[in-house]
């Protein structure tokens, strides 16, 4: 019997929830009454709705994210129409915080904050069939000593198939106001010898993948050092990301980030604003020396695969200061630098802002800013393109020899968003475009600008195309490139593989 559905829409097939996993380890005797169905936003809600109630469960949870909240409400309205009896239960980031601004009125219940054993404890008095409890409850936060771990609820397919996402700690000790964590602002580290078994287990099933969702893996060294020090215990490959405070790497964790192999330790580095003026507005702490010292001992010293974020729309900052901050980090790294777009989440204090920077946002998820008074809705839909043809260019890893002379004689910040108004120009899109189509552009801004010999264009072009085996010539170059450049010894580099692998 199946009383208890816990489900949610993940962006992608890949990924697994880690939250509906909490909810059901701590279900206690409720648990085989219990089971989870995933699914992802792009697939039919009809079809959803269809498949959740064909077990006819009497309660369904369901994970409500900023991804998602869009088909959750169409996904409970269809499940109340057609099946009215069947209790709804949502949770999640979208419903924890006012306003809610998507419309999940028909939803029996709403947990508000962390739901492990508010969850339970709501299932058991609808079972029960007790008089039900408000209709928003709010749970805040638990002991992570009182609640069970999630991880042995990781199926055989998910092992197999999908990311396995893990965490030491919750909260974060910051109050950026864009981020939600700065709403629970004391970092609770689980006890970390329970965790490490859970990991091993974990291990001796088969994952090679852990994916950390923690704040601020970096803050506690002594936790942090041991966790580093299971993975570099293991011989076999893996891959492990961890989400990193970019001025706080002391010595006991450069140590041993230095041992890593390449292809195994990817760090996300959250750098947001590199303009100090901006980080004060919104209380970033930002210790501009030392993050550049960071970065550069993780280039230069490590193997590690760097993520670096950087967020456009922050109040305060224009074009001129984005692309400086842009312009520093790339003279810093190589690395994959992810450029975001400022959304005002339910619960941060943003929009104290609105009316001294004329901060606007859309109403409809994601919540993007649109225009304030130093950027232009022109430009921010100008930089959603420039943020899309980077990835598709830069982070993509597959223009090394060839993209860097858009910039070789000017500012990389410029010298690429003139470059991205063209591309779309030509193309009238940012999506599903061939890497062929991709290259042949590239080929003709270089060509157009004169800065270099055509042959010495195509030549980069061709060592980029055919570094990969397998891969065919564009007939665009063929003419400039009699004898076809021999892909690398290897079929992908150590650099690509991680590309490929997160792109």
């Amino acid at each position: 019997m199946n009383s208890i559905t816990l489900t949610t829409l993940n962006a992608r097939y890949s990924h697994t929830s880690i939250g509906l996993r909490y909810l059901f380890a701590n279900l206690k005797g409720l648990q085989q009454q219990a089971h989870i169905n995933e699914f992802t936003i792009n697939d039919n809600v009809q079809d959803i709705a269809e498949q959740l109630l064909a077990k006819k469960p009497r309660i369904i949870g369901i994970g409500v994210y900023i991804w998602n909240a869009i088909q959750v409400s169409e996904l409970i309205h269809t499940i109340k129409k057609v099946s009215p009896e069947t209790c709804i239960i949502l949770g999640g980031p979208e419903v924890s915080y006012d306003p809610i601004r998507i419309n999940m009125d028909v939803a029996d219940h709403i947990i508000r904050g962390e739901g492990e054993l508010a969850f339970y404890k709501l299932c058991q008095a609808i079972l029960a069939g007790e008089q039900a409890p408000e209709r928003i409850i709010d749970a805040g936060t638990v002991s992570l000593d009182d609640i069970e771990l999630p991880y042995r609820y990781y199926s055989d397919e998910d092992v197999k198939n999908r990311y396995i996402y893990v965490e030491a700690s919750r909260g974060c000790p910051f109050s950026c106001e864009f981020c939600l964590s700065s709403m629970d602002n004391r970092v609770r580290n689980l006890f970390i010898d329970r965790l490490l078994e859970e990991f091993e287990i974990l291990w001796q099933r088969g994952v090679r993948n852990f994916k950390f969702i923690d704040r601020t893996f970096n803050l506690n060294p002594k936790i942090s050092n041991q966790i580093l020090d299971f993975f570099l215990a293991k011989d076999e490959n893996y891959f492990a990301h961890f989400e990193v405070i970019p001025d706080h790497f002391p010595l006991s964790i450069q140590q041993r980030i230095k041992q890593f192999k390449p292809a195994t330790l990817q760090l996300e580095v959250g750098i947001q604003t590199l303009n100090n003026d901006v980080a004060a507005n919104i209380h970033r702490k930002l210790n501009i020396a030392k993050v550049k010292e960071n970065i550069t001992f993780l280039e230069h010293e490590t193997h590690a695969h760097m993520h670096l974020d950087l967020i456009v729309g922050l109040p305060g900052e224009n074009l001129e200061s984005f692309g400086k901050g842009l312009n520093q980090l790339c003279g810093l790294t190589n690395a994959e630098i992810q450029i975001g777009i400022l959304k005002n989440l339910s619960g941060t204090s943003l929009s104290r802002h609105n009316e001294a920077y004329g901060m606007v946002y859309s109403d409809i998820p994601p919540y993007d800013i649109i225009k304030t008074n130093d950027l232009s809705f022109e430009d921010i839909q100008k930089m959603k393109r420039f943020a899309r043809f980077w990835n598709l260019y830069k982070n993509s890893g597959n223009f090394q020899m060839s993209l860097p002379l858009l910039w070789s004689k000017g500012d990389i910040f410029e010298s690429f968003f003139a470059f991205s108004i063209w591309i779309y120009k030509q193309t009238n899109s940012t999506w599903q475009i061939s890497l062929d189509r991709l290259s042949k552009l590239l080929f003709e801004y270089l060509c157009s600008t004169g800065s270099y010999d055509t042959q010495h264009i195509a030549d980069c072009l061709a060592q980029d195309f055919m570094k990969i085996e397998g891969r065919v010539l564009p007939s665009f170059l063929q003419p400039y490139v009699p004898h076809t450049p021999k892909a690398s010894k290897n079929k992908v580099s150590g650099h690509n593989k991680r590309q490929l692998r997160h792109l």
